[in-house]
C-alpha cells in the first residue's frame, strides 16, 4: 500500500512541475514626466519569503529610523497587495506634505503597479502568496515646493515604473550581452553634468 502510494506521489510530482524558485531577482528603472518632480526610479529586490528576500524584508518592517519609515504597499486602508511590497525612501522625509503624498498617490501607484505586473505575468500569479519585493522609491523632494501637485501624472509615473521594474527585474533586463554591447554608448547624466563643469 505504501508503495503504491508513493508511486502515485511521484506521478503526480511529474504531471505538475513546481514553479521555478525565485530566489533573489534586482531591477531599477525610470519613468519620467512632463514636469521636474514627476519622475520616479525605484529599484527593487525580488525573491521567496522564505529566503534572504523574506529574511531582509521582516528586517527592514521592523527597523524603523527617523525620516525612513518603511510600509507596504496598499491599494487602500486595509488592502495590502501582493506580493507583499515594502516600501522603503530613498529620501529623508522630513515634512508631512512629503509624507502625505508618498503615502498617497505615491503607495497607491506602486500597489497598482505591483498588481499590473502580475497581470502582465511578470510575476507569477501562483507565486503571489511566497514572494517578497523590497522597494526603494525616489519621490523628488522638490514636490513640497510646487503649489499644485498633478496627482493624476504623479500616480501614472509611479504606477509604469513599478510595472517596468519588475518587469526588467524578473527578465533579467538588461542582459549582460546588451551591457558588453553597449557599455561604451550609455552616458551616464550626472557625470557628464560634472564633466561639463555643471555640477
Amino acid at each position: 500500500m505504501a508503495k503504491s502510494t508513493s508511486k502515485s506521489l511521484e506521478s503526480n510530482l511529474r504531471k505538475k512541475p513546481m514553479s521555478e524558485r525565485i530566489v533573489m531577482r534586482t531591477g531599477e528603472a525610470l519613468v519620467e514626466g512632463e514636469e521636474d518632480y514627476l519622475c520616479a526610479e525605484p529599484e527593487v529586490v525580488i525573491g521567496e519569503l522564505d529566503g534572504p528576500v523574506g529574511q531582509a524584508l521582516a528586517t527592514l518592517i521592523g527597523d524603523h529610523t527617523k525620516g525612513h519609515t518603511k510600509v507596504f504597499a496598499i491599494l487602500g486602508s486595509d488592502v495590502q497587495v501582493k506580493p507583499a511590497t515594502l516600501m522603503v525612501s530613498k529620501v529623508t522625509v522630513k515634512n508631512s506634505k512629503y509624507t502625505n503624498i508618498l503615502m498617497g498617490t505615491v503607495q497607491a501607484a506602486i500597489a497598482h503597479g505591483v498588481l499590473d505586473a502580475v497581470r502582465a505575468g511578470d510575476i507569477p500569479k501562483e507565486k503571489a502568496n511566497d514572494l517578497g519585493i523590497i522597494y526603494s522609491v525616489w519621490l523628488d523632494p522638490s514636490v513640497t515646493k510646487v503649489e499644485e501637485v498633478d496627482h493624476e501624472a504623479l500616480f501614472k509615473v509611479h504606477r509604469e515604473a513599478t510595472a517596468k521594474v519588475i518587469h526588467k527585474a524578473m527578465r533579467g533586463e538588461p542582459t549582460i550581452e546588451w551591457l558588453l554591447e553597449n557599455q561604451n554608448k550609455v552616458e551616464h547624466y550626472f557625470h557628464k553634468l560634472g564633466v561639463d563643469g555643471k555640477l
